[in-house]
């Protein structure tokens, strides 16, 4: 039987919170996600009009150099005290 996999684990958890997070901790997610699957951030910022997709940029710009292994691991950790904190 093989092993799952605590990021895609972690995956699955988050979307079955009974309560939404914070925006503060949906930004996390979204940037430890994206660096954990694709690394730094690539392209140009979004412009002053999209503050929702800035916003995401700079979370994710953020997390610029982190190792994707451990952006997992960040990852996975804030599901499991999201898990805790929201049910």
């Amino acid at each position: 039987m093989a092993a799952t996999d605590p990021f895609v684990d972690a995956q699955g958890r988050v979307k079955k919170l009974r309560t939404r997070p914070a925006n503060s901790e949906l930004l996390d997610l979204y940037a430890l996600f994206k660096q954990a699957t694709e690394g730094d951030a690539t392209g140009s910022r979004p412009g002053m009009l999209d503050l929702k997709g800035r916003a995401k940029f700079d979370a994710w710009t953020s997390r610029k150099g982190m190792a994707q292994g451990d952006a997992k691991s960040r990852y996975v950790q804030l599901v499991d005290a999201l898990v805790k904190k929201l049910g």
